[in-house]
């Protein structure tokens, strides 16, 4: 029986990392990234493995060639298997970006950065699934940074982005705490909701709450703002809510002195288990010399994103949008 690519490959990623979760005694995930590493590296790296086992998981790997399979194919059965992986530990900031919104924001960023190479920032990269998803769109040369304070979730990104040959600069720190990283045209995040502990850090923002606790999601945006160039672009996947918290008004405030909303795509509310998870992808410019502000910004409802004829409509007004704002 023949199977599909991306089945093919998401059965020798879960067969394998069974066997070495048993024999490492580790999770699921931790066996994911080790097999993961093994099939870019073409060997068994693990010492403590027994004979049996190796020469079993050699013959699996030697079944199957890498370079056969597109960056999609690789990225699709990647995810499915770290998708497996989540539902047995479940951890509520492990969720990842669907792959319709990965595809719309793909298409954003490419009708907004213009220009054929440019430095792209996520600072929650989490398993390096947008990137890739936004990489593998893209007829450009980008160079990719990714943060991520999870050490689990940054081995995956790395295996990741390996696997699919995408040379992507990782850092594994907490993104509030200071970059050392050069400044970026662009900026995507799927941006984590809720508090950020360590207020001694959330000091050194503008946008820390004025009493208790500060919003991480409203730091890591104005923290992506300080390393994007001016006329850099922004893309935040956001809570519909963003506005309407009892912290909007510094946000507002912050947003007129440093960016321009370029535009806001809410995404469709059937998307979400419930309406008050909803969210949106916000575009945002970082303010510079000669920058200027649309004659209005791009305002989008999306209708549901398998309605092809739907879908179609809205991104022909997308592009007379551009026609009309970005001469």
């Amino acid at each position: 029986m023949n199977m599909a690519p991306v089945e093919q490959l998401f059965t020798l990623f879960n067969e394998t990392a069974i066997v070495l979760q048993e024999e490492l005694s580790c999770t699921y995930l931790e066996a994911l990234a080790e097999t993961g590493e093994n099939l870019f590296h073409g060997s068994v790296l693990q010492d403590e493995l027994s004979e049996v086992t190796e020469k079993r998981l050699k013959k699996q790997y030697m079944e199957v060639n890498l370079g056969s399979f597109t960056k999609e194919e690789i990225r699709k059965a990647y995810q499915l298997v770290i998708l497996k992986g989540m539902k047995e530990s479940v951890q509520p900031n492990h969720q990842m970006t669907p792959d319709s919104v990965g595809m719309l924001l793909s298409y954003l960023v490419d009708k907004f950065m213009q220009q054929p190479s440019f430095r792209l920032l996520d600072p929650v990269i989490g398993t390096g699934n947008l990137v890739t998803t936004v990489l593998n769109q893209l007829q450009k040369n980008v160079q990719s940074v990714g943060i991520e304070i999870d050490d689990l979730l940054i081995k995956l990104a790395y295996v990741n982005a390996n696997l699919q040959e995408h040379p992507i600069e990782l850092f594994n720190q907490d993104s509030l705490e200071p970059l050392f990283i050069d400044p970026v045209d662009a900026v995507i995040a799927d941006l984590p909701i809720g508090f950020y502990p360590n207020d001694v850090r959330a000091s050194d923002y503008q946008l820390k709450a004025e009493e208790g606790h500060s919003y991480a999601h409203h730091l890591l945006m104005e923290q992506s703002v300080k390393h994007t160039k001016q006329g850099g672009y922004l893309f935040f996947i956001i809570p519909n809510g963003l506005f309407e918290s009892d912290q909007a008004h510094q946000l507002r405030e912050y947003f007129k002195e440093e960016v321009i909303i370029q535009g806001v795509l809410q995404l469709p509310v059937s998307m979400f288990n419930n309406k008050n998870a909803a969210k949106s992808i916000l575009i945002l410019q970082k303010k510079g010399e000669g920058i200027v502000a649309p004659k209005q910004a791009l305002l989008v409802n999306l209708p549901s994103l398998s309605s092809v004829v739907e879908m179609d409509n809205i991104l022909k007004n997308i592009d007379k949008w551009f026609q009309d704002n970005k001469r």
